[in-house]
């Protein structure tokens, strides 16, 4: 029976001549497994020359080296399994986390929830004096917040999210942080962190886990806390 596609040129490919017939070839298997090496083995010690034998070293050398090979290619295949079920559970793990706010090393800022922005600025040093500042799209200064005599470490900030007319200002938005050390002198090295809500996981085939968030996608070890 002919089947004609409508295009000459693709029908006269398919074989649609009388009398055409079809061959199929058979990849052979081009593995060897243990018992064909056995037979291999006995068939070699068969037929051996009687007056010029193989030597025992190199049969024991033989087998050796094919049960180093079969003893790889099974460990090989148990890590391939143990990175499988690693990866299904830190996906596990790391799923548990949408919903909740991570923080997470950022110079921006997005808003939770409830329209709030929130984060830390982490100082190397005792400070006398913190400013802090959020930043919108257009370069307006939406917050400011400042401290005096700060000791070295995390000094968080949060604001409302609200403009002076009430109304929930979008983000994400620039933190701006500087500090001056007892000195009076502008300090380096400042840190900023914000609180983002995890909106998803993203698990590729080729490639690490990572959570999704407004601020951009993280590696699960990067978040500092989970609230």
């Amino acid at each position: 029976m002919t089947i004609s596609t409508g295009n000459s040129y693709l029908d006269s490919l398919s074989g649609s001549k009388s009398g055409a017939t079809t061959t199929t070839t058979r990849k052979s298997n081009e593995s060897l497994s243990q018992n064909d090496f056995l037979k291999l083995l006995t068939t070699q010690m068969q037929t051996q020359d009687p007056f010029n034998p193989v030597d025992n070293t190199q049969m024991v050398a033989q087998m050796a080296q094919f049960s180093q090979t079969t003893g790889i290619a099974e460990m090989n295949q148990s890590l391939k399994s143990m990175v499988q079920s690693l990866q299904q559970s830190r996906v596990a793990d790391a799923a548990n986390w949408i919903g909740k706010a991570a923080l997470l090393p950022s110079k921006a800022a997005s808003a939770l929830a409830d329209g709030s922005f929130a984060g830390n600025v982490t100082l190397p040093d005792a400070a006398s004096r913190v400013d802090i500042s959020l930043v919108d799209g257009t370069g307006t200064v939406v917050y400011t917040g400042s401290a005096t005599n700060v000791p070295a470490g995390d000094v968080p900030f949060f604001w409302d999210g609200k403009d002076q007319d009430g109304n929930p200002v979008a983000g994400p938005l620039t933190i701006v942080a500087s500090a001056k050390d007892s000195q009076a002198k502008a300090m380096a090295d400042i840190a900023t962190s914000s609180w983002a809500t995890v909106a998803s996981v993203s698990s590729p085939a080729s490639g690490s886990t990572k959570i999704v968030t407004p601020l951009g996608n993280f590696d699960p070890a990067d978040a500092l806390q989970l609230s």
